[in-house]
């Protein structure tokens, strides 16, 4: 797919393409992209990954990491970004980054990612990627980046800290992550859609200002698509937000004893029948989900074979179900982390090839920018 599959309509203000019948242009743009993918995934490249924060937990693989091993195994190529830098927009420190990043890309590689068809890197590492971030401000404005949705969210989760400037153009550090490997989708819930978007009026407006590289006859930077998620929103077994900060997850690297011991204080109600009730019943609701998920099952199905059985034979069922379906990525698990040394290879090759990728794409923005002088 090409950046000639895409609309010319550039959009102005990022708040007002969230309306409702943008997201339903974006919904049947992702439906279509998906039955695409199933016919032929060759033409596609996806862009996808986390902030090295803490340990990946049961939201983070049901909502992405299970989606994004089928996009590969579906012959997606894949590239997956450790947005390293991404850690001090709104903190002060890094923590113990290095051991999370390990970490990471230890559970990447346990869930399925497979780094033979895979590109894994930290963003950090990629100096052309971020040199992108310059010539991509310049065709940005102060208030667009203000309105956008996304950088008001994570401003509000800081805790009413001053908005860094790292924070502010989030948006445009995220379109570099996105554009300087040329994907053409990437992984979204729709609440990710603005700085999508970002990126989107980014690649467009760097081919209407600047031009392309000295004889192309495409743009620089295809203008990359949604892939929205259709995986139901996870609760944490306190029935608030599933989050590493409120101790509420079960952590992909937790043994099945743990698992079984913060399943037992999962919160439920003291009704005995059992039933998939979302709206009255979310925290009863959200364990039968977990199980169904887990084992591929209809949450109905799961309420209904549970019956009367109470809080007590619903959590015992959901830890078998989540024990069972975590073992191979446990064991797997277990092995690269008595191997850091396959994982530190693992880094080494997709930051070299990362580094190819970003400073081609460099090269063809400074002839854009006539910015070539030997």
């Amino acid at each position: 797919m090409s950046s000639d599959d895409t609309t010319d309509l550039e959009p102005t203000d990022l708040e007002s393409t969230m309306d409702a019948a943008s997201l339903r242009h974006a919904e049947q743009v992702s439906d279509e992209l998906k039955q695409k993918i199933t016919e032929d995934a060759s033409p596609f490249r996806m862009l996808t990954g986390d902030r090295p924060t803490g340990n990946l937990h049961l939201g983070h693989y049901f909502g992405s990491l299970r989606n994004r091993v089928e996009l590969q195994n579906a012959g997606v190529e894949s590239w997956l970004i450790v947005a390293d830098y991404q850690v001090i927009t709104d903190r002060d420190a890094v923590g113990e980054i290095r051991d999370r990043v390990y970490g990471l890309v230890t559970d990447y590689i346990a869930v399925g990612i497979d780094p033979e068809n895979a590109v894994i890197f930290p963003h950090s590492q990629i100096p052309a990627l971020n040199e992108l971030v310059l010539p991509f401000l310049s065709i940005v404005t102060d208030s667009e980046l203000r309105r956008n949705p996304t950088v008001k969210a994570e401003l509000d989760a800081t805790g009413g800290r001053p908005m860094s400037g790292l924070l502010l153009t989030y948006p445009v550090h995220q379109a570099a992550d996105i554009l300087f490997c040329k994907a053409n989708i990437v992984p979204v819930g729709k609440d990710q859609l603005p700085h999508l978007e970002q990126a989107r009026v980014i690649a467009q407006r760097f081919d209407k200002r600047y031009g392309r590289a000295k004889g192309a006859k495409h743009p620089i930077f295809p203008r990359p698509q949604a892939l929205l998620s259709e995986a139901p929103s996870v609760l944490g077994l306190d029935g608030q937000k599933m989050s590493k900060s409120r101790g509420n997850t079960i952590e992909l690297g937790m043994t099945a004893d743990e698992t079984a011991k913060r399943l037992k204080k999962a919160v439920t109600d003291s009704e005995r029948m059992i039933t998939y009730d979302p709206v009255n019943r979310p925290e009863v609701s959200n364990l039968v989900q977990l199980t169904a998920l887990a084992t591929g099952k209809d949450p109905v199905e799961v309420a209904d074979e549970i019956g009367n059985g109470g809080g007590g034979t619903l959590k015992n069922v959901t830890t078998e179900a989540i024990n069972e379906m975590l073992a191979p990525i446990r064991a797997r698990r277990t092995e690269l982390k008595n191997n850091q040394d396959y994982v530190r290879d693992v880094l080494k090759a997709g930051i070299e090839k990362a580094n190819a990728q970003a400073e081609e794409t460099l090269r063809e923005v400074h002839e854009a920018l006539q910015m070539v002088y030997l």
